[in-house]
């Protein structure tokens, strides 16, 4: 579970819903079917007109990756690729076939085989580059459909709410309704800027940020791959890997190398 995710929405639709009261409004008076039918059912019909069923179809795992933590342990693959290194140096690269089946990085797995079946260090970098790139794009269409639904959202909510003051208008001749009705027709407007900004493009952030550091991962294991082949030092291939590291992995990795040395 994404702690982040959750709280973030507490805190966002908690604010919103706070202030409200704090003005000694009811909650009651957000709530409007109409709008609410109108908002959502326009900006979701939009997006799915925006895009193919085959990406639409997508969706449920795109939210499952906003909702649900994968830790990524750089440090781990980083030992991992290291210690290969330092296998395939004693023992050479055929070496590394005994020890495919214990590698959980499927994306290192395969770079490995290509090391071991001797493919061309130019073919291995471009074959892991063009996966690293498909990736790269199957997340993108996440980060886009969300995106493109909070691009959508607060024009709904204008287009609610112009058909709601529509509606009032024709029905001017009864003055002490007006005000009421006119508070409900802007419900529209809250509802598409509220989505937009609390659910839809934090969505899509998020899904960018964790992608982000996929990425990165994948990148540091192509990286890590091709040293391995070129056979170089491993104590060489942490130094170069370790520019890879995020800052908060990188902290990690120096903290027992500081309390060694007493800083």
């Amino acid at each position: 579970m994404d702690l982040a995710t959750f709280i973030g929405l507490v805190v966002g639709l908690g604010g919103l819903a706070g202030g409200f009261l704090l003005e000694g409004a009811h909650l009651s008076s957000l709530w409007g079917y109409t709008a609410f039918i109108i908002v959502f059912g326009g900006t979701i019909g939009a997006t799915i007109v925006s895009y193919t069923m085959e990406e639409l179809r997508k969706v449920p795992f795109f939210l499952k990756v906003v909702f649900t933590e994968k830790k990524i342990d750089y440090f781990s693959v980083m030992e991992t690729l290291v210690e290969t290194a330092d296998k395939a140096r004693r023992e050479g690269l055929l070496s590394l076939e005994s020890q495919l089946g214990e590698i959980d990085n499927e994306f290192l797995s395969r770079g490995l085989q290509l090391v071991i079946d001797g493919t061309d260090p130019d073919l291995t970098r471009s074959m892991l580059e063009m996966e690293i790139e498909a990736h790269e794009k199957s997340q993108k269409v996440g980060v886009d459909i969300f995106m493109t639904a909070g691009g959508f959202a607060p024009t709904m909510g204008i287009i609610g709410t112009v058909m709601g003051l529509i509606h009032v208008l024709s029905n001017i001749a009864e003055p002490d309704k007006l005000a009421g009705a006119i508070a409900v027709a802007f419900l529209a407007t809250l509802y598409g800027v509220a989505s937009a900004n609390v659910l839809w493009i934090p969505f899509g952030t998020k899904i960018k940020v964790k992608s982000g550091r996929e990425i990165l991962l994948m990148e540091l294991v192509l990286e890590g791959i091709l040293s391995i082949q070129a056979g170089e030092n491993p104590r060489v291939i942490r130094e170069k890997l370790m520019t890879f590291l995020p800052a908060d992995a990188r902290e990690k990795e120096e903290e027992p190398e500081r309390a060694r040395m007493g800083m």
